[in-house]
């Protein structure tokens, strides 16, 4: 049996008291994406002392008891992945903003720190001007990346680093009319980027196949509960048959990032 449940915004808190309350249930093993590592590591050890089972995906908590984190991408692959797309939009030059999610999510601010060094090593004339937190408001990165182009003329390039961040800037870049002289990518799903990659507001979304990643981290949860042991390669289903596990960092990883563009879109029915 699968629970899942989620606060309605990201805060590190309202997921605490979720994952308290599944404690107090005593699930056989508990995954969580946590929203602020740190404040997470010492509930994963209560659950872990409590005889639970517990792992992170999606996001991780490297520094926690964790049994093993389901990684969708590598932080490179995703990071390199989002400047290589914008900056070849871009012309390979000029000035971007980034609009990110929560400020403490692991994920996020591991995939910026890529995006700053592979800008600066691999495209020198370009560079990130600066970097705003939108929580997981769509809305509110609208107006952040509304805000980031009135207050900069000679932005050309936007960045969304979640998927709700990556609809909200190319809807800014739209709303603006800006469409082809300010370039967008982004974390975002599918079918809610289809709109904004046909028309060109957005020019890829930089993603991995969510279902899989979902179908990885139940298996992986499986494993763990029942003390499985999980291999270097691991045939999970017909669609993973080869999915590698690092024991020195325990990561199990889905595959390379995905990038959705208005070509491949209709694959994805999410």
């Amino acid at each position: 049996e699968w629970l899942y449940q989620g606060p309605t915004q990201a805060d590190a808190a309202a997921q605490a008291d979720i994952v308290r309350s599944y404690i107090q249930q005593k699930v056989d093993a508990l995954i969580v994406a946590p929203n602020d590592p740190d404040s997470m590591a010492p509930l994963l050890q209560q659950a872990k002392d409590a005889g639970i089972h517990v792992a992170t995906a999606d996001t991780d908590a490297p520094s926690s008891v964790r049994e093993v984190f389901v990684n969708q991408a590598t932080a490179e692959g995703i990071g390199q992945g989002l400047t290589d797309s914008l900056l070849t939009a871009m012309g390979g030059k000029g000035k971007y903003a980034i609009v990110s999610c929560g400020q403490t999510a692991e994920n996020l601010n591991s995939w910026i720190e890529v995006q700053k060094a592979y800008t600066k090593e691999k495209y020198p004339q370009a560079e990130i001007v600066d970097i705003v937190y939108a929580g997981e408001d769509q809305a509110k990165a609208t107006q952040m990346a509304t805000d980031l182009m009135n207050a900069q003329p000679d932005l050309t390039g936007l960045v969304g680093e979640c998927t709700s961040s990556a609809p909200g800037v190319a809807q800014a870049v739209k709303d603006a009319g800006k469409i082809g002289k300010v370039f967008t990518v982004g974390l975002g799903t599918p079918q809610a980027m289809k709109p904004y990659l046909t028309d060109k507001s957005s020019t890829a979304a930089i993603l991995w196949d969510v279902e899989n990643l979902g179908y990885l981290t139940a298996w992986a949860g499986a494993q763990i509960a029942q003390g499985k042991t999980i291999e270097a390669t691991n045939n999970v289903s017909a669609d993973l048959s080869a999915v590698t596990y690092d024991s020195g960092t325990k990561m199990l990883l889905l595959g390379p990032a995905l990038a959705i563009t208005a070509e491949n879109v209709d694959q994805f029915n999410y």
